[in-house]
């Protein structure tokens, strides 16, 4: 017989301040407050769930709109269409989630005030159940290319940037500022730090999300990076085990097999997990990707128990919460059904499930394994042991709300954003500087024209590149003008380009990821042939610049985002010298085996 506790009601948990919150569940929130140095009362707390209650705590699911209860009608119709709920709320009361992930695209994100106010009301919710257990609150915020809370928060560089400064201080540093901005909107776990060792420039999906290519840089990151997260009292999350640096198929896409040999993944993968693990990380993140020499049996490493147990677990002494990467995700669903998948996961090792496609088909599935046999309780027990050690370690049992006045002081505040500048400045690196052609001056080069690809905008972007280039060279005094050209520019917009270059006496040219077929190289191309010197920026991965030539200077800023194109502009400026080192190899585009930068090449002013 199941044993439950009196549930507070729904009317106090709706009116209780922030403050008081553990009080209005008393009996329950506050004797977490003692148990986070063992296990009893987390087993009392599990001895008294509801097996549906249990299987509901594995999963992380999305939902769509910015509040709890009274999301947009859009945002409804969403949700039922893709979960059979209304809402936020109706998502934790029907299936018990233990985690839910915030997205930029579901509206979840607008605003801090709001997210904290989403969070709340999520927690209300989890609150209110019969065995009152709060939803870890997780989302990607990576920075640099992949941000899912946008301004007015503290934007920082993303992983390859913080690679070229090398600095562990500063990758600590922003951790810390972009944890406490997290933890005082209610998001308690982060996926986050990339713990990919990126040796494949084609890599279509990790590239400039990794430190860079040397394990024992990386993995140096890696560990500053974890400690920086969980000493504000958010759950670090390495990704993507074993390691997804040497994939040139995009796992969201298809399934990439890593062909390292067993000693080769010791030496090139395994660094930057160990080092996590040593740092004490809280959870780890599983890649959807096929690694015979790890398990010959080519299943995913999500699904893989010589992989999740024999290696993670057994081998690496790791027992932590393990998340899988989203279930949604091509890669995990080409080899089994979407039933199977989630079974499967928690067969291999994992705890988490993460974003599966269809929640009720993963959610009755793994309850019916349970039912069947397939899985033991004893199985599903140990998982939510380890989960409630998350939240119990993050100290989301003993306080689950946040306030208003912790957001106000703590997210975007001039401190952090003053701190991201200066680490930003000391990330960007120039590659190639003919002649000293940089750092450019008002009186000599005062009238620029700013062109160049315009991806789409994560959120640490306030609106296209050249316009955000343009306008932080119009502040440093020069005359700048923005032109978007486009990744990839028509003959048209190539000629108006061509002609907007007149008379300018300078043309800085914004490129991203460039290939052998980027119309984006005839763009530099003819702009270079029309005598204005042209200086050209790698907005995301500095391997562009093997594919052009001709050009007067080259920067590598690793992000679009707002804090690197910024500094980037005082780069071009001379208002701070570069300081930023290649974290990886950049190859030439003829010859792959000639290395044209090496690890560590950087520039400076005289």
């Amino acid at each position: 017989m199941q044993h439950r506790a009196p549930t507070p009601s729904r009317r106090t948990l709706l009116t209780v301040t922030a403050a008081a919150a553990a009080a209005a569940v008393t009996g329950f929130a506050a004797p977490f407050a003692h148990a986070e140095g063992g296990d009893r009362m987390l087993r009392r707390l599990i001895d008294r769930m509801s097996l549906e209650e249990k299987v509901g705590q594995l999963f992380v699911m999305r939902v769509y709109g910015h509040s709890a209860t009274a999301p947009d009608q859009a945002d409804i119709d969403a949700n039922l269409a893709e979960i059979g709920v209304r809402t936020a709320a109706e998502l934790v009361e029907r299936y018990h989630v233990g985690g839910i992930i915030y997205f930029s695209w579901a509206h979840n994100t607008r605003a801090p005030q709001q997210i904290a106010e989403l969070s709340n009301g999520i927690q209300r919710a989890a609150l209110a159940r019969p065995v009152p257990v709060p939803v870890l609150i997780s989302t990607d915020q990576e920075h640099g290319i992949v941000c899912r809370v946008g301004e007015p928060a503290t934007l920082l560089p993303g992983a390859m940037a913080l690679g070229a400064g090398g600095s562990r201080a500063d990758a600590r540093t922003a951790a810390r500022i972009a944890g406490g901005e997290l933890a005082a909107v209610g998001i308690r776990q982060n996926y986050a730090p990339v713990a990919d060792v990126n040796v494949n420039p084609a890599n279509p999906v990790i590239g400039v999300r990794s430190f860079g290519s040397d394990p024992h840089a990386v993995a140096g990151l890696v560990a500053a990076q974890v400690q920086g997260y969980q000493r504000v009292g958010v759950a670090a999350t390495a990704k993507h085990f074993p390691g997804h640096g040497d994939t040139a198929v995009d796992s969201h896409h298809g399934l990439p097999t890593i062909t390292h040999t067993r000693e080769q993944w010791a030496e090139l993968d395994a660094p930057p997990f160990r080092a996590a693990i040593e740092a004490g990380i809280d959870s780890i993140m599983t890649a959807h990707i096929v690694v015979p020499a790890l398990d010959p049996s080519e299943d995913p490493a999500t699904l893989s128990r010589p992989i999740l147990t024999g290696i993670l677990r057994e081998h690496l002494g790791y027992d932590g919460v393990v998340v899988t990467d989203s279930l949604a995700m091509e890669g995990v669903r080409t080899k089994y059904g979407d039933e199977r998948v989630p079974v499967l996961a928690l067969l291999a090792g994992a705890d988490q499930l993460l974003n599966p496609p269809k929640l009720d088909v993963a959610w009755n599935a793994v309850l019916a394994a349970v039912r069947g046999g397939e899985l033991t309780e004893e199985r599903l027990d140990a998982s939510v042991l380890r989960i409630l050690r998350l939240k119990a370690k993050s100290g989301l049992l003993r306080q689950p709300y946040v306030t208003r006045a912790g957001v106000d002081r703590v997210v975007g505040t001039a401190a952090h954003l003053d701190r991201a500048d200066r680490i930003a400045e000391a990330t960007t690196t120039l590659l190639h500087n003919e002649d000293g052609f940089l750092p450019l001056g008002p009186a000599s080069h005062g009238s620029v024209l700013v062109v160049g690809a315009d991806p789409a905008s994560p959120s640490g972007t306030t609106g296209p590149p050249t316009t955000t280039l343009a306008t932080a060279l119009t502040e440093l005094g020069f005359a700048a003008t923005a032109l978007s050209t486009g990744i990839s520019p028509t003959s048209a917009k190539i000629e108006e380009a061509v002609a907007a270059a007149t008379g300018r006496d300078v043309v800085v040219v914004g490129t991203y990821n460039l290939s052998a077929a980027s119309p984006q190289r005839t763009l530099v191309a003819r702009l270079v042939a029309t005598g204005v010197p042209v200086v050209t920026i790698a907005i995301r991965n500095p391997y562009d610049v093997a594919w052009i030539a001709g050009q007067r200077a080259t920067l590598a800023a690793y992000s679009w985002t707002d804090v690197e194109l910024r500094a980037a502009a005082r780069v071009l400026a001379g208002r701070v010298r570069p300081r930023g080192r290649l974290p990886v190899p950049v190859q030439s585009a003829e010859d792959p085996t000639r290395v044209l930068y090496p690890v560590g090449h950087g520039l400076s002013y005289d």
